[in-house]
Formats: C-alpha cells, structure tokens, sequence
C-alpha cells in the first residue's frame, strides 16, 4: 500500500486535534477505570458473591448487544465529536446517582446494575464513534502510530485510575464516582475543541442508510474477520479482570488498595509496550506478530492464575497487558485501514461489539466458572484456552497469519 512518509510521533504530539483526543480519552478512560474498581468492589462487598461480580460485566454488554447497528449507524450518520459528547454527558449524570446513592447509603446490587447498564449504553454509541473519529485526526501514513499513542495516552490514566479508585473507595464509597463526574465532564469540553481534517462521511452514498452495511463489509474480508473473532474468543475465556477482587481479597490478601494496584498492573505492561510501538511501528509479518502476542496473553494468565505471591502476580499482569497492546495496535489499525471512512462507525460497532462480548461475556464467564470450579481453576483453563484459540485461528484464517504490513 503507497503512503506518504510517515509522520513521526513528536509530530502528532503538537497537532491540537490530535492532543485534544487523547486528553479526552485519557479522561474517559481514567472515569472508567476509577468506576471498574468501584464498582466491582462495592458489588462484591454488597453480596459477597462471584456470580454477583460476574453479572457487572454481563449487565454492561448487553446494551452493545442490542443497539451495536443502531450506534455504528449513528457514528456514520451523524457528527462524530457530538455523538462522543452526548455519551460523556450520560456517563456523568450516571457517576451522579452512584455518588449520591452511595453517601446516602441507600444504593443496592440493583442500583448498580441499572446504572451499569446506562454506562453500558453510553459506551456502545461512544466506543465505536471515537474509533471512527481517530483516522480524521491522524495524517495519512501515520495511525499505527497515531493508535500507539492514543494507546499510551489511554494506558497512563489505566496505570493510575484503578489505584486512585481503590485510594478512593478505602476514604468513602461515593468518593470515585465524585471523581469521576470531574472527569467525564472535562473530556466532554475537550472533545468539543476537537476538528477533522477531511470531510464527515458523505450521507447521499448507496450505503449510507444501510444499517448492516458493516455485517457483510466484515463477513466479504477474512483478515478483519479472523482479527475480531480471534479477540472476542481469546478474551472471552482468556479474561481475569472480574476475578481480580477475589484474588486481591481471599488469594493474595492485598485489600482495596492491592486491587488498585492489580488493575494498574497490566497497563504499566500495556504502557512500555505502546512506547515501543510509537517509536518502532511494526513493519513486517503483522498477522504472526499477532498470534504471537495472543499466545503471551494466554500463558501469562496460567501464570497469574497460579500465584500466589504479589510480586509474580504484577509481573504475569503487566506481561499480559504488553501482549495485549500488541494485539490492540494491530488490529485497530488493520481493520479502520481496510474500511473505507463512510463504513467506519458501522464496522467499528460490530468490531466494538466482538470487544465487548470478549470483555464483559468473558467477565460473566470467569464469574460464573469461579462459582462452579472455584477461582484459581477457572483462571488456568481460561489461559489454556486462549492459547489453543489462537493456534486455531492460525489454521483457520491463513489470510491473516500471512499479513505481512499494515501501511
């Protein structure tokens, strides 16, 4: 594929566009990170159950289940910064009502399923649009880069908003949802500083009304296909994010604080990636690379699933995450370089839905196998899953086993 020269990563830095973005994501990302751990915490030290916990992550995939064709139409249809707005704004009245529920002390399991599933509905028309947004940023030859970046700039707020969260929690249970009110509000304005430097999709195009437009774009190119389906099995059964309070509090007796600190393992991991791959973009044998780095993924979680010390812990989570970013970086920018701008959000919101289905699915079904199997057993066949998966997938998807570059 011709491209311009690449444009270096000091380069994008002083673009306003561009910096505005990633302080908004950064933003998004740290209120979400804040509210993970609040949230998980709060769930499980209201029940006490890992079926309880499992159920966060389902409550918050469904809305991507039932409104992923309305949110990628949407992203195609209309402004794009106003759609992540919109979104930021609902996520902010949301933090309110937990805030206020958890220092009255009236908010339930319930309560919070409800305003999970708001997020959830935000997040589904968010997520899909932002990704649509970052290549009318981005110059022409430079979103690998660009997606390393955004990447970085998404992990530092990871690093740091789930020990902030847990910091928080320890003062007082309404206190991260104050905080990340501040936060979705602030992005909200940033967003809006945010302009494109080529046209919005073109409305009058064949396509441009049609809402499964992005089905049939995914199911005619078997490189997006296999890169989607890959992660969304991958992490379905590879995922110990929802497990993490079990393991702070009953496996490693680390307390709100150490699952802070568990949280932010895999993005110091994800963060050193990111850095390496906004200075040496992967150039050759892309497809493989990301077979790899799904392999890494699964062992380090056999090696988190059987620890029992903190520190092998952190190190197996920060492995994870570095392998993950791998993944990420690849396949975001395979799948927005192969689609063209006016099929972006469409194709963007199933490729978000696979996402979703492998995060929060994969939450409900480390639950659900923690409650039946017990927790560290769970933990070690999901890994060993994973790496069978994308064994698998090498045989199934040839065509994306053998890209060989991305730009």
């Amino acid at each position: 594929m011709a491209s311009p020269a690449p444009v270096s990563a000091g380069t994008l830095l002083k673009q306003p566009s561009f910096l505005f973005f990633l302080l908004s994501r950064s933003l998004t990302r740290f209120a979400s990170q804040i509210g993970a751990v609040a949230i998980g915490w709060q769930i499980y030290d209201l029940t006490g159950s890992a079926f309880d916990l499992g159920m966060v992550g389902l409550v918050q995939f469904l809305p991507t289940a039932l409104l992923v064709f309305v949110a990628g139409h949407t992203a195609d249809r209309f402004e794009r910064k106003r759609v992540v707005q919109l979104c930021q704004l609902a996520e902010a009245a949301t933090a309110v009502f937990l805030c206020w529920g958890s220092y009255g002390g009236w908010i339930t399991g319930v309560h919070i399923y409800i305003a999970t599933f708001v997020l959830g509905m935000a997040g589904a028309f968010e997520s899909p649009t932002i990704a649509a947004l970052l290549p009318l940023i981005a110059p022409q030859g430079s979103l690998q880069r660009a997606t390393a970046l955004s990447s970085a700039a998404a992990q530092v707020a990871t690093i740091t908003g789930p020990a902030i969260g847990g910091f928080a929690y320890a003062v007082a249970p309404g206190l991260p949802y104050g905080i990340m009110l501040g936060f979705w509000l602030l992005a909200m304005l940033l967003t809006g500083g945010i302009s494109v430097t080529e046209p919005e999709p073109a409305r009058d195009s064949e396509t441009s009304d049609d809402i499964f437009a992005g089905v049939r774009f995914i199911r005619s190119n078997p490189a997006i296909l296999g890169t989607i389906s890959l992660d969304l099995f991958a992490v379905l059964f590879g995922g110990v994010t929802a497990l993490l309070p079990i393991y702070a509090r009953d496996i490693l007796d680390a307390g709100p604080m150490g699952l802070g600190i568990l949280r932010a393992a895999p993005a110091v991991g994800a963060l050193i990636m990111t850095t390496i791959l906004a200075r040496h973009a992967i150039n050759r044998r892309v497809g493989m690379r990301m077979f790899q780095a799904v392999i890494v993924f699964g062992v380090a979680t056999v090696v988190f699933a059987v620890s029992h010390w903190m520190w092998l812990s952190l190190l197996a989570l920060a492995a994870l995450g570095a392998a993950d970013t791998i993944s990420v970086v690849i396949r975001f920018s395979l799948v927005q370089l192969s689609t063209p701008n006016e099929m972006r959000g469409r194709v963007g919101a199933v490729n978000f839905l696979f996402i979703n289905a492998s995060n929060y699915l994969g939450q409900f079904e480390s639950g659900v196998a923690a409650a039946l199997l017990g927790t560290m057993a769970s933990a070690v066949l999901g890994g060993v899953a994973t790496v069978a998966i994308a064994l698998l997938w090498m045989k199934l998807f040839p065509t994306l086993r053998d890209v060989e570059r991305l730009e």
